[in-house]
C-alpha cells in the first residue's frame, strides 16, 4: 500500500481549519491598528464647583489676583473661576487655564468649557480640588438654555484637566499697580500662553550698561514687586523677563515699561510664550 506524505501547506490548512472548528475567535493572527479612541473619563480627574458673583457676571473685579475689571473683558470674558488652595497655589496659579465639565446635573451638557484662575477660595477645602467659578462659567457647563436650572443647582461634582492657555493675537500685557513710583515699581502681568502661571520675574534697567537682571518678589497674586534700595530710584525703560512656573520657558519684553510710564496704565508688550 502506497502512503501518502501530507505537504506542509496541506497539513497547516488542515490545522487551521481543525482550529477554526473548536474556537473562530482564538485563530486570528490579525494585527491590531493602534486607533486612537475619543477622549474618555480617564483623562480628566474629579474636583468640586461651587458658584459665586453675580448668575451671569465675573465672580469678582480680580479678587486676589489683582486682575481688576480685566476679567470681566476679551481675552477673559467672565470665564473665569476663584480656585481652593491647591489651585491658587498662594497666587502662583494665578492665570492657570483648566477645561471643566460636569454630567451629574439632568443640565449638564457633558461638554467642556475652559476658565482662567483669577480670584483665591481659600475656604473651599471640602474637595482636594476646588473651583468657585463665577456664574458665567458655571452655567456654561449647561445644555443650551438651561444655564439657569444649573446655576440653581449651587454645587456640583465635576470633572477637570489643566490645559494651555492660548490668548491669540494677544501679547502679553503689564498692568502698573497705583501705587507705583521710582523707588516701588510693581505690575500685574496678564495674558501669558501656555502655562499661564509665572513663576519668576526680572526686571532689568536699560541704561545698565552690565545688563544685570534685578529679581522682583510676588507681592500678591498675579502682583509682582520691586523696592529700590537706592538713593536714586529705579530708571526706565525697563525690560521685563519672565520665567514660566512648570514649564521654565523663559521671555523677554524688551524696554515695554517705557521711559514716561505711569500708575494705574497697562503697556503691552511685542512677544508671548510659544504654544
Amino acid at each position: 500500500m502506497a502512503v501518502h506524505h501530507l505537504r506542509p501547506f496541506s497539513l497547516i490548512l488542515l490545522l487551521s481549519l481543525f482550529c477554526l472548528l473548536l474556537n473562530p475567535s482564538s485563530c486570528s493572527h490579525r494585527k491590531h491598528l493602534n486607533v486612537s479612541k475619543p477622549q474618555s473619563d480617564t483623562d480628566w480627574s474629579p474636583a468640586g464647583a461651587t458658584l459665586y458673583g453675580p448668575p451671569t457676571g465675573a465672580g469678582s473685579d480680580g479678587g486676589a489676583c489683582g486682575y481688576g475689571d480685566a476679567v470681566e473683558k476679551a481675552p477673559f470674558s467672565a470665564m473665569v473661576s476663584a480656585g481652593g488652595p491647591s489651585l491658587f497655589k498662594s497666587g502662583k496659579g494665578c492665570g492657570a487655564c483648566y477645561q471643566v465639565k460636569c454630567r451629574e446635573n439632568a443640565a449638564c451638557s457633558g461638554s467642556s468649557v475652559t476658565v482662567t484662575i483669577t480670584d483665591e477660595c481659600a475656604g473651599c477645602v471640602s474637595e482636594s480640588v476646588h473651583f468657585d467659578l463665577s456664574g458665567t462659567a458655571f452655567g456654561a457647563m449647561a445644555k443650551s438654555g438651561q444655564a439657569d436650572q444649573l446655576r440653581n443647582a449651587g454645587v456640583l461634582q465635576i470633572q477637570y484637566k489643566r490645559v494651555e492657555c492660548e490668548y491669540p493675537g494677544r501679547s502679553v500685557a503689564f498692568h502698573v499697580d497705583s501705587g507705583s513710583n521710582s523707588f516701588y515699581f510693581a505690575s500685574v502681568v496678564e495674558f501669558e500662553n501656555g502655562d499661564g502661571e509665572v513663576g519668576r520675574v526680572e526686571l532689568q534697567e536699560s541704561h545698565d550698561k552690565s545688563g544685570a537682571w534685578i529679581p522682583m518678589q510676588q507681592s500678591w497674586g498675579a502682583v509682582w514687586k520691586l523696592d529700590s534700595g537706592g538713593s536714586s530710584g529705579l530708571r526706565a525703560p525697563f525690560s521685563i523677563r519672565l520665567t514660566a512656573l512648570r514649564s521654565g520657558d523663559t521671555l523677554v519684553a524688551k524696554n515695554v515699561i517705557p521711559a514716561t510710564w505711569q500708575p494705574g496704565i497697562t503697556y503691552r508688550s511685542l512677544v508671548n510664550f510659544k504654544l
